[in-house]
């Protein structure tokens, strides 16, 4: 691997993407990489990314890219369907990958996916960035070391908000899909559920209920109409690998004040995570968020301390946590170590979300295995 790791992305629209808002300014914030290709699934816009990112090559076909010598970590940030494509061929060249979240559209892609980054030998991480939250790491820390005594209940909330119309942009129409995996319970639901498992630990059991309160959409920009097929409520009351109890709701649809709020209890004392400001309503894993802590009387602010925050200069919001996932990538990178999830993680908050499934299908409490 050359000095700086050098990175290719695909799916770097300069107009409109992900990678646009989030990926392209962490890895400029960052002196451990370099935007070396970009690759859209059209040349014209991929030479637009490339002069707009500043790199050196752009590509209309991402297995150029990924077959691109000057490339040593491919990232897969496009629609979920279209993830398992692009990852194998990444693979297939022996290209380290970084693939968004969801993995997958389906759990059994997800396992191939693991089995072909096993067979590669190569390094993978998903894009769980909530783990790397400054604020989340700090209330990790202190659950560690005993803030709240024996941790005894959890309750979560996370809403979003999806407008006062039933017009959809057609770029965001494809998440009422079933078929393409990105719904709620997927997108909104595995990124809640997997920050709330790194705070708490495990989940052991679950009693969920699934449920699609608003059907009818159009397209917004045709006045094309579509039904929903994805769930935009997820209710879990669930048991921990601890003992613990834990009452969860993700709400997708709230027409004002969305937001999530993580209350955690214990023998000793509460802790709340909440988000707060302008972007409160877009999930833990991008919201700006701040710690309220008490052992006795009213809670107070718990400021992050600066072993928490390993990137400085960037804009919390969106920015942020990437950053902060991408700079324990280097070093995960440059020493063999584990410090970001891989696909095996991936897989596993698949497969969590399959029982959640299951448990909502059947009306029962279903174990997490």
């Amino acid at each position: 691997m050359s000095e700086k790791i050098r990175v290719g992305i695909v799916g770097a629209n300069p107009e409109r993407s992900w990678a646009a808002r989030s990926h392209v300014p962490a890895l400029r914030a960052l002196p451990e990489y370099e935007l070396t290709a970009v690759a859209t699934s059209r040349q014209e816009s991929a030479d637009a990314a490339a002069a707009a990112f500043g790199a050196a090559q752009a590509f209309g076909d991402a297995r150029a890219l990924a077959e691109s010598p000057d490339v040593d970590l491919v990232v897969v940030a496009v629609r979920v369907p279209a993830h398992f494509e692009l990852v194998e061929t990444a693979l297939s060249a022996g290209k380290h990958v970084h693939c968004e979240w969801p993995l997958a559209r389906t759990t059994a892609d997800a396992e191939t996916m693991v089995k072909l980054a096993a067979d590669a030998g190569v390094h993978t991480s998903i894009g769980l960035q909530a783990r790397f939250s400054p604020v989340v790491r700090h209330a990790r820390q202190l659950i560690a070391d005993g803030y709240l005594g024996q941790v005894t209940a959890a309750t979560v909330y996370s809403s979003r908000f999806r407008g006062l119309t039933n017009a959809i942009p057609s770029f965001a129409a494809y998440v009422l899909d079933g078929q393409n995996g990105a719904g709620t319970l997927e997108v909104a639901g595995g990124h809640t559920f997997d920050a709330l498992e790194f705070l708490l630990g495990g989940i052991d059991s679950v009693s969920a209920t699934l449920a699609t309160q608003r059907t009818g959409y159009v397209v917004a920009e045709t006045g094309v109409p579509f039904t929903a097929t994805t769930p935009d409520n997820v209710l879990l009351n669930a048991t921990l690998s601890s003992g613990a109890v834990v009452s969860a709701h993700v709400n997708d649809g709230r027409v004002a004040g969305a937001h999530t709020r993580f209350e955690i209890s214990g023998t000793g004392g509460s802790l709340v995570l909440e988000s707060f400001g302008p972007g409160s309503p877009a999930g833990v894993q991008m919201s700006e968020l701040r710690l309220l802590g008490a052992n006795e009387g009213e809670p107070v602010e718990l400021p992050t301390p600066a072993g928490h925050r390993w990137v400085e200069d960037v804009p919390a919001l969106v920015v942020g946590n990437v950053a902060q996932l991408y700079r324990k990538l280097a070093a995960d990178l440059r020493g063999g170590g584990a410090g970001v999830p891989d696909f095996a993680e991936g897989l596993r908050l698949h497969r969590l979300l399959d029982v959640i499934r299951g448990s909502a299908a059947t009306g029962t409490v279903t174990a997490v295995v």
